[in-house]
C-alpha cells in the first residue's frame, strides 16, 4: 500500500499523520488498520520494536472514537512507564485534530490523584500499566464497563515482568463483547493460553522482523574470554568515536558496574535499570534521546518504551536467552534507511546459541577479530585529523593571541609542531594501546589445540599465583573435577594451571596470576558436593612442600597434622575439628560405631 489515505482513515487523523511526516504505512500498518476499522475482531499480531505498531493499534483506536461519549472506549496496557508514555505522545499526536477526544496515561511512581483527576475530565482512551490499572479498578475511578477495545502491547514483556496476574485481573472485569488486540515480539506457550483463554477466533498478523528486512544492519560477533568482555567494550567504543549506541546486560547490577567503569574510564555513558528511582531514569533516558549521552548501558526491560532513530551500534554485552530477543534489541539500529551495527560479545560455549539466532532469524553473522590497538590509535588519528580540518576557525577572536603564540612556538618547524600537537591530543591512547595483547579466542579450537595451549602454559609458570579451596578428597574432589570447576568459573579453559595439591578436607593449586581475581569472586558464588566454596589466596609453596607435592602425585597422601598447618594460607585460622588430636577423634569414631 503506497499511502494512509488508502486506509480509509478520516481526514484529521490523515492531515495529523501529514504533520508528522509520515508517507507510507509499515506492512504490519498495511495490514492491521484496515481490518481493525472494518471488523470487530480480535487480532494477534507478532511485531518487534520499529515495525510501526503503536500506529497500527493506535491509529484505529483514534479513529474508532466517539469523542461525544466520555467513557473509557479503548485500554491499552504494557509493561513499563516509558512504554506507556511513549504510547500516550503518539496516540495525543495522531488524535491532535480531534477536538474532544483524550488520551490519558497512568502508570506507578507518579502521584495517583493526578492520574484521578485527568480521569474524572474524561479519557476515551487510558494507556496504562499493570499494576496502576488494579489500583484505580479497585478504587473504582478506572472504570471499564463499556470499554469496547482491549490492546495488550509487549504482551510477552509483561509476562516475563511478572504481570499474568494482573492481566488476569483486568480481562475479567472487562466486558465480554470488548475486541481484545494482542501485539507481542514474541509468541511464548504462556501469550498462547492467553489467546485460548480471552481471545474469540482472532485473525493472526506477523510482520518481518526489523533485521531481516533492513539489509542495512551488519551483524559482527566477537569471541574472547569472560574476564575480557569489558575489554571489547572499551576498544568498539574507541574505534568509533562517534558511537551511539545501547550496551545490553543480562542483569540490573552487571548494568550498574559496567556504566560505571565506562564513566571511571572518561566515556560519555550512563546506566537503564530497574533500581534506579523514576526521576533517575527519566533523566537518563532525557540525555540519552538528546544524544548528550553517547553510551547508554541497559536491561531489556528498562529500555522498553526507549525509541531512537540514529543509533549507530547495539552491542550485546551478554546474549539474552531467547534468540527472538536478539532480534528486538538489533532493531534497534539501522532505522530510516541508515546503517546500524549489531554486535555479540561471546564466549567459545556460546557459539551454539549464535548459529541458533542465525537459524531462526535468516541473518548471517561476521566473526570479526577484536580491534587491535594499533587499528584504534589509527582510526582516532585521523578522526582527530578531521575534526581539526572541520573545524569553524574564528579570525576575530584569534588574531590577537597570534603573535605572543607565533613566539612562544617559534622554536619549532612544522613537522615538530605537527607532532606536539598531535601528542597533546593523542597520547593517552598511543599510552593505553602501545601494548595491547591479543584478547581474541579462536572459535571452534579443535581439543588437541586447547590442550597444547594448556600444557605450554602449565610449562610457563613465572607468574603463578596458589589458592587455597576449602574442598578435598572427602568431598570427592579430583584433579579432573577440579579443573572442571576453574575452566566452568572462568567459562574459558585455556588459563594455566600449575601443581595440584588435593588432601583430605582441604586443596591447594596454582593458576595464572591474571585470573585469580575472577576465580576467586566466581568461586564464592559456587557450591562443591554441597559445600559453598570459600577460595582463599594462599602463600607460596616452600621448596620442601613442592617435593612433597610432587611426590605425592596429586596430593593422594594424607598429611600429618604439622604439614597440614604448613600449608593453610597465611592468616588462615584452625579450627579445632580440624586440628585435635588423632587419637581423640578415633576413639570418638569407635564410640559411634
Amino acid at each position: 500500500m503506497e499511502s494512509f489515505k488508502e486506509l480509509g482513515l478520516r481526514p484529521e487523523i490523515l492531515e495529523a499523520l501529514n504533520d508528522l511526516g509520515f508517507e507510507k504505512p509499515t506492512p504490519i500498518q498495511a495490514k492491521a488498520i484496515p481490518t481493525l476499522i472494518a471488523e470487530n475482531r480480535d487480532m494477534i499480531a507478532s511485531a518487534q520494536t520499529g515495525t510501526g505498531k503503536t500506529a497500527a493499534f493506535g491509529l484505529p483506536a483514534v479513529h474508532l472514537t466517539d469523542v461525544q461519549n466520555k467513557d473509557v472506549q479503548t485500554l491499552i496496557l504494557c509493561p513499563t512507564r516509558e512504554l506507556c508514555l511513549q504510547i500516550t505522545r503518539d496516540l495525543t499526536a495522531f488524535s491532535k485534530h480531534d477536538r474532544g477526544l483524550n488520551v490519558v496515561a497512568v502508570y506507578g511512581g507518579a502521584n495517583i490523584s493526578t492520574q484521578i483527576k485527568e480521569l474524572r475530565k474524561g479519557a476515551q482512551i487510558v494507556v496504562a500499566t499493570p499494576g496502576r490499572a488494579i489500583d484505580l479498578i479497585k478504587r473504582r475511578k478506572l472504570i471499564l464497563d463499556n470499554v469496547e477495545r482491549l490492546i495488550l502491547d509487549e504482551a510477552d514483556e509483561m509476562l516475563n515482568m511478572g504481570f499474568k496476574d494482573d492481566l488476569d485481573t483486568i480481562l475479567e472485569v472487562t466486558p465480554d463483547t470488548r475486541q481484545t488486540l494482542l501485539f507481542s515480539a514474541t509468541m511464548s506457550s504462556r501469550i498462547k493460553s492467553i489467546t485460548k483463554k480471552y481471545m474469540d477466533n482472532p485473525v493472526e498478523l506477523a510482520a518481518a522482523r526489523v533485521n531481516m528486512a533492513a539489509a542495512n544492519v551488519k551483524h559482527i560477533c566477537y569471541t574472547v574470554l569472560t574476564k575480557n568482555r569489558y575489554e571489547v567494550l572499551k576498544r568498539i567504543a574507541d574505534l568509533n568515536p562517534d558511537i551511539y549506541g545501547i550496551v545490553f546486560c543480562r542483569t540490573r547490577r552487571e548494568t550498574q558496574e559496567v556504566a560505571q567503569k565506562l564513566q571511571a574510564d572518561g566515556y560519555n555513558a550512563d546506566s537503564l535499570h530497574g533500581d534506579l528511582s523514576q526521576a533517575q531514569r527519566d533523566e537518563a533516558m532525557g540525555r540519552f534521546r538528546k544524544g548528550i549521552l553517547q553510551i547508554l548501558v541497559a536491561t531489556d526491560v528498562a529500555s522498553r518504551g526507549l525509541d531512537v532513530n540514529d543509533l549507530t551500534h547495539v552491542i550485546n554485552f551478554n546474549l539474552p536467552d531467547d534468540p527472538e530477543v536478539y532480534i528486538h534489541r538489533s532493531g534497534r539500529t539501522g532505522r530510516a534507511g541508515k546503517d546500524g551495527i549489531s554486535i555479540a560479545v561471546i564466549t567459545n560455549r556460546e557459539q551454539r546459541r549464535i548459529r541458533d539466532i542465525e537459524r531462526i532469524s535468516k541473518l548471517q553473522f561476521e566473526y570479526a577479530d577484536v580491534p587491535t590497538g594499533k587499528d584504534i590509535c589509527t582510526k582516532q588519528l585521523f578522526a582527530l585529523i578531521d575534526r581539526v580540518q572541520d573545524i569553524k576557525v574564528n579570525n576575530d577572536q584569534i588574531e590577537p593571541f597570534l603573535p605572543a603564540i607565533y613566539e612562544k612556538l617559534e622554536g619549532l618547524d612544522r613537522e615538530e609542531l605537527i607532532k606536539h600537537f598531535i601528542s597533546a591530543e593523542f597520547n593517552r591512547f598511543l599510552d593505553y594501546y602501545k601494548n595491547a595483547r591479543d584478547i581474541n579466542v579462536k572459535a571452534g579450537s579443535s581439543r588437541k589445540e586447547r590442550s597444547e595451549r594448556g600444557e605450554r602454559g602449565r610449562r610457563n609458570r613465572g607468574d603463578m599465583g596458589r589458592l587455597y579451596l576449602n574442598v578435598g578428597n572427602k568431598n570427592r574432589l579430583t584433579v579432573p573435577r577440579l579443573i572442571g570447576l576453574i575452566n566452568d568459573t572462568l567459562d574459558s579453559n585455556t588459563a594455566a594451571i600449575g601443581k595440584i595439591d588435593i588432601q583430605k578436607s582441604f586443596t591447594f593449586f596454582e593458576i595464572e596470576k591474571d585470573v585469580i581475581k575472577e576465580l576467586v569472586s566466581g568461586m564464592k558464588l559456587k557450591k562443591f558436593d554441597g559445600n559453598a566454596l570459600l577460595p582463599e589466596i594462599a602463600a607460596a609453596a616452600t621448596p620442601e612442600e613442592r617435593e612433597r607435592s610432587e611426590r605425592n602425585s596429586g596430593g593422594n597422601r594424607r598429611f600429618s597434622r604439622g604439614d597440614r598447618d604448613k600449608n593453610k594460607p597465611r592468616g588462615y585460622k584452625k579450627s579445632k575439628r580440624r586440628t585435635g588430636d588423632s587419637s581423640s577423634r578415633d576413639q570418638k569414631r569407635r564410640r559411634r560405631d
